[in-house]
C-alpha cells in the first residue's frame, strides 16, 4: 500500500479557499499525481484543502471522500491560570524549536508531550486525536497498529491520496513514522502542494515498517518556496 500526502495549495486562511496562484498549484498538482495510479481520494474537510484535492478529482474521474480527523490542529492554552500561560501563543511548530533547542535531553525522546509547551497545550489533544483516527483509517486497508508498527493482516496494493495540512499532515508523519512530535515540525516542514509518499511493504500476517519514500517534491509547482518553519493559523 502506498499514501501519498499532499499539502494544500496558497490559501486564503481567512475564506478557508484557494487564491487564484493557489489553484495553479493545485493543477499542476493533479498532473503530477496521474501517473501515481491513485484508487482513491480523501481530504481533510477544510475549503483550502478539499478544494485542492477536486482538482486531482476530476482528472482521475473520482470523488473526494472526507476525513474529518485531518482538520487542521488547532493549539493555545489549555488553562486560563496565568501562571501556566504558554510562550509564543502555544504556536507548535515555534514551541517544537525552542523545546529541542533549550533542552536538548528532549531531541529524540519520546516524552516530548510531557513538557509544558506541549502538555498544557491544545494541539496535544489534537494529536492523540488525529493519530487515533490514522491507525483507525489504515486498519481499513489491512493494516493494524501493533508495538509502534503495523501488521497486515491481509495483502493490499491501493495506492490513495490524501490532501491536508501541515499541522495535521506533520501529526500524521509523526505518528506513523513514530517520530517524536517536535523533531517533524522543526526537520521536516513540507510546503505548499507537496508531495510526500510512505509505503506499507507487506507480507500477510507480518508487521511492516512504513518507508518514507518520497518526502516534500515540489519539482511539480512552479515558483516552489521552502516552506517557512512558522505556519498561520
Amino acid at each position: 500500500m502506498r499514501l501519498i500526502l499532499i499539502r494544500h495549495g496558497e490559501p486564503d486562511y481567512k475564506k478557508d479557499c484557494l487564491t487564484a496562484n493557489g489553484r495553479e498549484q493545485a493543477e499542476e498538482t493533479s498532473k503530477r499525481l496521474i501517473r501515481e495510479g491513485i484508487s482513491a481520494i480523501y481530504s481533510s474537510p477544510m475549503g483550502r484543502a478539499e478544494e485542492t484535492a477536486a482538482y486531482t478529482a476530476q482528472a482521475l474521474d473520482l470523488k473526494v471522500n472526507i476525513l474529518d480527523f485531518m482538520h487542521e490542529i488547532d493549539w493555545g492554552d489549555t488553562e486560563d491560570d496565568p501562571a501556566d500561560k504558554l510562550e509564543y501563543d502555544g504556536h507548535p511548530w515555534t514551541l517544537g524549536f525552542m523545546l529541542l533547542t533549550e533542552n536538548t535531553e528532549y531531541i529524540g525522546s519520546s516524552d516530548w508531550y510531557k513538557h509544558h509547551y506541549f502538555r498544557d497545550n491544545k494541539c496535544l489533544s489534537y494529536y492523540r486525536m488525529v493519530s487515533q483516527h490514522v491507525d483507525e483509517f489504515l486498519s481499513s486497508f489491512g493494516l493494524i497498529r501493533r508495538e509502534g508498527l503495523y501488521c497486515c493482516e491481509r495483502s493490499c496494493d491501493d495506492t490513495v491520496a490524501l490532501f491536508a495540512h501541515g499541522g495535521s499532515g506533520a501529526v500524521l508523519i509523526s505518528h506513523i513514522l513514530g517520530l517524536p512530535f517536535p523533531f517533524v515540525l522543526t526537520t521536516m516542514p513540507f510546503g505548499l502542494c507537496s508531495v510526500s509518499i510512505i509505503e506499507f511493504i507487506q507480507r500477510e500476517g507480518e508487521l511492516t515498517i512504513p518507508i518514507l519514500s518520497l518526502f516534500n517534491d515540489m519539482a511539480h509547482v512552479k515558483g516552489a518556496k521552502r516552506q517557512p518553519l512558522l505556519f498561520e493559523k
